[in-house]
């Protein structure tokens, strides 16, 4: 055989190896990274699809917590992971999209290092309050931040999330200076709220909005343009009294660079299924946000569309990591 007739017999026999893995996909366990604490809302979203993604793969799937320098480190392990199907992150849009203007030294990029699958759940934010806190509006609460001592201290699950920068642009709307305190989490923040630790947490209804009842944890806020159907008596910034102060977070699946198309296609697919099932959009809007899905395509149009966007919130207001 001669020379080049080997090379193609052996290119021919390494794409058929190729093929014939993506066909036997899955074959084992796959890992969901969440560069998050247990109990934040990237947490809920990925456990309530990784549940039903398992039973339409025929595979567990392992829910992998990797929390620390503003989701930088989960974020990371899942770019440097094999681009095999087995290693998937579900992503929190203030890392994603934030994180590459407020750490220009991160060891992964967005776009070059992670192929998009699926889109899953938009949320607006709510401007959540400890229960211990003697105020019930935001004229309220910003009137009490004006007269405590060492102003208002707001919780984050990390600088450079969109709870942080959430914070710095209602303390620049409501001309007052503030405290920033970041969690390696929305769990570790949740506590601290409950605790009286701190005194506010603007964050995506699914982490909250079980302690609103209780009491334990008060919404005054919610950065839509429109009320949610359960928190009815919430009212939007703009009825509270802060025209222009909407803020929303969007979580998304995504694998490493070079995973195979055939196996993206084939999450994407079956997660469509499941973000669009009713079963899974009424867990969704008890949380207090909304189903959403994009495919692979739109998706990474998407993201771009997000860099630039929080790119230039970032440098107007003028945000530091800390």
């Amino acid at each position: 055989m001669k020379p080049i007739h080997r090379l193609l017999a052996v290119g021919l026999a390494l794409a058929g190896s190729a093929a014939a893995a993506a066909d036997a996909w899955p074959s084992k366990p796959i890992t969901f990274v969440v560069p998050t604490a247990p109990a934040g809302s990237t947490d809920i979203m990925a456990r309530l699809v990784g549940e039903p993604l398992q039973r339409a793969l025929g595979q567990p799937i392992v829910v992998d917590n990797k929390p620390g320098a503003s989701g930088n480190i989960g974020t990371e392990f899942v770019a440097r992971a094999a681009p095999d199907g087995y290693t998937l992150l579900m992503q929190y849009s203030g890392y994603h999209v934030g994180n590459p203007s407020l750490y220009p030294n991160i060891k992964w990029s967005p776009t070059k290092d992670f192929v998009p699958v699926a889109m899953v759940m938009r949320a607006p934010h709510v401007v959540a309050v400890s229960g211990k806190l003697p105020v019930n509006s935001m004229k309220e609460l910003i009137e009490y931040g004006k007269k405590k001592g060492g102003g208002l201290f707001y919780a984050s699950s990390g600088n450079g999330s969109i709870q942080h920068i959430a914070g710095e642009l209602l303390s620049r709307q409501s001309k007052q200076a503030m405290t920033h305190v970041p969690y390696k989490g929305s769990g570790p923040a949740i506590n601290d709220l409950i605790a009286g630790n701190v005194d506010m947490f603007i964050t995506t209804p699914p982490s909250v909005i079980g302690h609103f009842a209780s009491g334990r944890i008060k919404a005054l806020a919610y950065t839509g343009a429109r009320r949610h159907p359960s928190m009815p008596n919430v009212p939007t910034s703009a009825e509270a009294g802060l025209p222009g102060y909407e803020v929303e977070s969007w979580f998304a699946v995504f694998a490493p660079a070079k995973t195979p198309p055939e196996v993206v296609a084939r999450l994407s697919t079956e997660i469509k299924k499941i973000v669009e099932s009713e079963a899974f959009r009424k867990k969704v809007d008890e949380q207090g946000a909304f189903a959403i899905y994009m495919d692979s395509p739109t998706l990474g149009k998407f993201v771009d569309q997000e860099l630039a966007s929080w790119s230039k919130v970032i440098k107007s207001a003028d945000i530091k990591p800390d």
